[in-house]
């Protein structure tokens, strides 16, 4: 079947180390696109114009995934709102810029369903973006997104541009990022889950080896059985004891990292920006489109599902003092549907696929 895009195309995904651009560069890989490319941010610094249009100058891609983001959870993005929307805007500004003004054919843009109004009605369509206010805790990084989105489709609709949005919902998969303070929710539910387990069973080997592949505010494995207890109860991980913030009771919807990479070379291989523009009415807006499952459960029931893949027979506490978030958020996934595509990958199933990736990023580290 023809595609969008020659097998010899060169293509450019910024952000290829992280959760999302890295499993779609093995996707394109296992389509037989050879000629996809990626560099880290020790090679290019997205927030660098001057680096940016020197890399495209010299390159010349066919098409762009841009996947780099400024990311985090909801402690995060509560703190740092600043950066959020700062460095979002930059990275977008560049790379969108820069493909541009050097003739780009293809461009994927990835999101966030954060994007939607904080009482969104549910399933969100993609129609209710920006019709009430947005969640408070992400609202730098949701503003961030939808400017991204925006130029997107302005580009298109000004100068004739191919460029197309995509917002998957939460997301977890191979090369998740565990950090304590960074994380989202259920990488970091795994990670403390499993530490207050070992804690539990008075396995400072195993919590140590933890720490030397991931060490916690510069806590490795040579510190002291003292400063390990103490930096871990500061993130509620204590021996058979888990706090974690909110009542746990907001519902989610979390679609496996490799099953969003492969709808977003569906879409970046299939879909044109006219095939969604098209929708008649005089007005053209919201032509993004969501990714995920449709499916949701509550905060509660995913510790509850992460507990019993780690044989974790502890306590799970819920600190209401802190922030839930948004009250749900589950996509209407309609859209991408009719635009020929279907996760495959179940909750269950993912958790455990991500608990063994975990234990197993902590062997190879040690």
């Amino acid at each position: 079947m023809s595609t969008l895009l020659d097998k010899n195309d060169k293509i450019y995904v910024a952000g290829h180390r992280g959760l999302v651009g890295s499993a779609i560069m093995a996707n394109l890989k296992r389509r037989g696109f050879s000629n996809v490319i990626g560099r880290s941010h020790a090679e290019l610094d997205l927030l660098d114009p001057v680096a940016v249009r020197v890399f495209f100058d010299r390159e010349q891609p066919k098409a762009v995934v841009l996947a780099a983001a400024h990311v985090g959870g909801i402690m995060a993005n509560s703190i740092y709102r600043a950066d959020f929307i700062l460095q979002n805007l930059g990275i977008q500004q560049n790379v969108i810029g820069e493909a541009f003004r050097h003739g780009v054919k293809r461009l994927l843009f990835l999101g966030s369903t954060c994007i939607y109004p904080r009482e969104a009605s549910q399933p969100m369509v993609e129609d209710v973006l920006l019709t009430s206010p947005l969640e408070y805790t992400n609202e730098p990084y949701a503003i961030a997104k939808i400017a991204g989105l925006k130029l997107c489709e302005s580009l298109n609709m000004q100068y004739g541009t191919d460029y197309v949005a995509v917002m998957p919902t939460n997301l977890y998969g191979p090369n998740d990022n565990f950090h304590l303070e960074n994380s989202h929710v259920l990488p970091a539910m795994i990670r403390k889950i499993h530490l207050a387990k070992q804690l539990a069973l008075g396995d400072m080997a195993a919590v140590r080896a933890d720490l030397a592949a991931r060490p916690v505010e510069g806590k490795g494995a040579g510190a002291s059985d003292a400063e390990i207890l103490a930096v871990l109860a500061k993130y509620g991980i204590e021996p058979g004891r888990v706090v974690l913030w909110g009542t746990g009771t907001p519902l989610r919807e979390f679609l496996w990292s490799e099953d969003m990479a492969d709808a977003c070379v569906h879409v970046l291989l299939n879909v044109r920006f006219a095939d969604i523009a098209a929708r008649g009415g005089k007005e053209v807006r919201n032509t993004h489109i969501n990714i995920g499952t449709g499916k949701e459960l509550t905060i509660g029931e995913l510790a509850a599902l992460i507990a019993r893949t780690a044989d974790f027979a502890g306590e799970i506490v819920w600190d209401a003092s802190k922030p839930d978030g948004t009250p749900r958020k589950l996509c209407n996934v309609d859209r991408l549907h009719a635009l020929g595509w279907t996760h495959s990958v179940e909750l269950p199933d993912g958790v455990e696929r991500l608990y063994k990736w975990y234990l197993e990023s902590i062997e190879n580290t040690n």
